[in-house]
């Protein structure tokens, strides 16, 4: 029995006892006590990388107090036994003084700390399209992309046939509203407004 293996039967667990097993391992997340492998192929990196940059070029370009987060955990405050772990997370450096955490651990529990979300879609794609997509806006995050490279999103989410899709959720009143964009079609980011970037280039990790 593999040590991998070993860890996946200890469930569920607790926040304390996931984070005894995985802190150094940034594969893995907590979703109601359920350890899920995010499964990041080479492209999955590509894509959060390319993402990354160009945020953080806007982020510098607009003298914002923000940063992107590179190894930590959002753990809901109003959400027991689960730890999500943003494949991109842009943090509002000002706020992390309300953080009780972070002083110590890399790991947010307030939404107000969270300026901008994206997910990189993996086999666990209902994760992304609705669980978080819940807690998401729950949290008060402004704004959260879906980037779905493969195509392996419901048809409810994406439709049919399937295709990559990158889905934009902007907060309005309590709860997203969702637009998709594919192909060559410029992506419209409220929060980023100076991004020129089509949903090719971003689901195609290229510049």
């Amino acid at each position: 029995m593999t040590v991998a293996i070993a860890k996946l039967i200890q469930q569920p667990l607790s926040f304390d006892e996931f984070l005894a097993l995985y802190s150094d391992d940034n594969r893995y997340e907590l979703i109601d006590g359920e350890v899920f492998d995010l499964e990041p192929t080479g492209l999955h990196e590509e894509i959060a990388a390319l993402l990354t940059t160009k945020i953080c070029v806007q982020i510098d370009k607009a003298g914002l107090p923000w940063f992107v987060l590179q190894r930590g955990l959002l753990r809901p405050s109003n959400v027991g036994m689960t730890a999500f772990r943003p494949d991109v997370a842009v943090v509002a450096q000002n706020e992390l003084i309300e953080e009780p955490l972070w002083s110590e651990q890399s790991i947010l529990t307030q939404g107000s700390s969270i300026k901008f979300v994206a997910e990189v879609v993996s086999s666990n794609w209902q994760n992304d399209y609705a669980r978080k997509v819940e807690d998401y806006a729950v949290l008060g995050i402004p704004e959260y992309w879906i980037a779905d490279y493969a195509g392996n999103g419901g048809t409810r989410h994406i439709g049919k046939p399937k295709r990559p899709t990158l889905c934009v959720c902007t907060l309005v009143e309590g709860e997203y509203e969702i637009q998709q964009f594919r192909g060559s079609q410029t992506i419209v980011s409220p929060t980023f407004p100076g991004l020129e970037l089509t949903a090719e280039q971003v689901l195609r990790a290229r510049s």
